[in-house]
C-alpha cells in the first residue's frame, strides 16, 4: 500500500469521492500542514493553526496509480482560487498535495504544470506541493461523514 494526502476543501466530499475509486484500500480525514500539535476541528476552523482539511487515502497502486489520483484531485475542486473552495473560505480549505516522497513530488508538480498549460484555466493554478507533514486524524464524527448519513458529495 502506498498513501497519498489531498486537500480540495471541505474534506467529506473529497473523502467520498476518493472512497469509490478502485485500488483505494482507505481514506481518513483529517488536518495535515500546520504548527499546532494534535489540532481539533475548533482550533483549524479558526484559521490559526495553519492545518489544511485534508484526506489520507491508502492505496494500492497495482490498481490505481498516484497520476489518476492526481486527475481525481483536479477535478474535485477549483485549484485557482487561494484558501477557498465554494462558501468554505479559510487557510484550511487551501488546495494543496502533500507529497509522501520524490516522485509524488515530481508527479504533482508536472500535473499540475500540465494542467496550467492546458489553458483550461484562465486564472493561475494556486495548488501548494509541499512534503507531507504529520497527518493528524479528525474526529470520529467526520470520518465518511456523506456515507454514513447517506448523502450525496458535496463536491461537483
Amino acid at each position: 500500500m502506498k498513501k497519498a494526502i489531498f486537500g480540495a476543501g471541505c474534506f467529506w466530499g473529497v473523502e467520498l469521492t476518493f472512497s469509490k475509486l478502485d485500488g483505494v484500500e482507505s481514506t481518513a480525514v483529517g488536518y495535515c500542514g500546520g504548527e499546532t500539535p494534535d489540532p481539533t476541528y475548533e482550533i483549524v476552523c479558526t484559521g490559526q493553526s495553519g492545518h489544511a482539511e485534508v484526506v489520507l487515502v491508502e492505496f494500492d497502486p497495482d490498481k490505481v496509480s498516484f497520476d489518476e489520483l492526481l486527475e481525481k484531485f483536479w477535478t474535485l475542486h477549483d485549484p485557482t482560487t487561494l484558501n477557498r473552495q465554494g462558501p468554505d473560505i479559510g487557510t484550511q480549505y487551501r488546495s494543496v498535495i502533500f507529497f509522501q516522497d520524490e516522485e509524488q513530488a515530481t508527479l504533482s508538480n508536472s500535473s499540475k504544470e500540465r494542467l496550467q498549460s492546458s489553458g483550461k484555466y484562465k486564472n493561475d493554478i494556486v495548488t501548494e506541493i509541499s512534503p507531507a507533514q504529520q497527518f493528524y486524524r479528525a474526529e470520529e464524527y467526520h470520518q465518511k461523514y456523506l456515507e454514513v448519513r447517506g448523502l450525496g458529495n458535496c463536491h461537483s
